[in-house]
């Protein structure tokens, strides 16, 4: 659509179907904008799903729709780094908000060659998303944010029940599980919110989306082998990935039928409130477990060491809403530097519930037939006397001085004799 053809000012929204985007349409309607709605796909739908939500838009009011493909943009400025930094969130989420960021490059892209005159979304002003997208849309454009679902907590203290009612009022339904719910689902996995959840109790089986409970895991055990090319993931079970979205996929449903990569995490989130979630993410967790065996063999210690340190600030970037800040990308180039020994083949296997690392295939491990750990040595008796004489000095001149040698936390060591024995 030509701007000169519009007689409204034009607003572009990322589009999910979901029940806040879905009141956003008609709201911005009625506020003077004409609306163009975008969906960015970043996996977790098939093609009927889709069909869905493009209707949907129409339907709504929406002037034009478009539906773009996101998934190579969310595998490579995504899941490659994340998979070679190894490190979830607070020690424990897996980061499945991190979609975000290529639906935010995929608006602004669409409102720009529109020429429109703003851009939406329908975060909340309770939640993280609200920053993600405001902040990384700032740096991506100067035009204006509009966010209904926030502006309308002036009016209510109760946003989703608001929304349902004055949907209905304009004759659109909402499905059971939007009411019940609050579902962000994408190829990464899905993260739950809502309902028993926020209320701290036990989630429901409602709330699986990806795993199966234990009832229905398959009898035998499941095997798959992951190749890594730099600590890049390029082949599963032999089949080069030419697709990361399809290849994360198909790992989600192999393990998510065994239960793997479900977690309930409780976090400290961007807008200072305590955030509980159920999430699952089978695929990523296969990625992770099968990366972290083999980097274990070709990586150094320090290597590995100080990769972590940077793998856990930028996992604190990327879910803190600032992707664009450029220490990111620093961090992505060191990380990677890290990675140029990380090649082989893992094979990681489930039963049901978690997966282990059964066997690695790698011409890289820093090893050597000389040099086996608690087997054989290439060094003497003295040398290791000598080595651990020298290694452990200043620890033990410092236990003589300093006394700490004779303490335990803050209570002493009460040596008793044994029965018979002499005082």
């Amino acid at each position: 659509m030509s701007e000169s053809k519009q007689s409204k000012p034009l607003v572009v929204l990322a589009f999910s179907g979901g029940l806040d985007t879905s009141f956003c349409v008609p709201y911005l309607i009625e506020q003077g904008y004409d609306v163009h709605t975008v969906f960015v796909n970043t996996g977790g739908m098939d093609e009927a799903e889709q069909a869905a939500i493009d209707a949907r838009a129409m339907s709504l009011g929406a002037v034009g729709h478009d539906a773009v493909d996101a998934g190579p943009a969310l595998w490579s400025s995504f899941v490659v780094p994340f998979v070679r930094g190894g490190s979830a969130y607070q020690g424990r989420y897996p980061l499945l908000c991190s979609d975000r960021y290529v639906i935010v490059e995929a608006l602004v892209a669409r409102a720009h060659e529109l020429g429109a005159k703003a851009v939406a979304h329908g975060c909340t002003a309770m939640g993280n998303d609200q920053f993600r997208f405001d902040q990384s849309i700032r740096c991506l454009t100067d035009l204006p944010v509009l966010a209904p679902i926030r502006e309308i907590q002036g009016v209510t203290d109760s946003p989703r029940a608001y929304e349902i009612e004055e949907l209905a009022k304009r004759g659109f339904d909402v499905d059971a599980e939007a009411k019940r719910y609050t579902v962000n689902e994408n190829v990464l996995g899905v993260t739950v919110s809502g309902s028993e959840i926020d209320d701290l109790g036990a989630p429901g089986d409602a709330s699986r989306k990806l795993t199966k409970p234990r009832a229905e895991w398959p009898a035998d055990a499941l095997r798959v082998s992951i190749t890594f090319d730099k600590g890049v993931p390029v082949a599963i079970d032999g089949e080069t990935i030419t697709d990361g979205k399809a290849a994360l996929g198909s790992l989600n449903d192999s393990f998510g039928a065994y239960g793997v990569g479900r977690g309930i995490y409780t976090g400290d989130t961007i807008v200072g409130l305590k955030g509980r979630i159920v999430y699952e993410c089978p695929g990523l967790e296969a990625l992770l477990v099968a990366h972290k065996a083999l980097e274990e063999l070709t990586a150094t210690k320090q290597q590995a060491d100080f990769k972590r340190v940077a793998a856990t600030k930028w996992s604190e970037l990327v879910f803190g809403g600032l992707f664009y800040e450029p220490l990111r990308v620093d961090l992505e180039a060191l990380i990677a530097s890290t990675q140029r020994n990380v090649s082989g083949t893992v094979t990681v296997e489930t039963c049901g519930g978690s997966v282990l690392a059964v066997s690695v295939e790698t011409d890289r491990v820093l090893m050597d037939d000389a040099n086996v750990y608690a087997q054989k040595a290439g060094w003497s008796a003295a040398d290791a006397e000598g080595f651990m004489k020298i290694a452990g000095n200043a620890s033990a001149i410092g236990a003589s001085v300093i006394g700490a040698g004779a303490q335990i936390g803050t209570g002493t060591i009460d040596i008793k004799p044994m029965a018979g024995a002499h005082a």
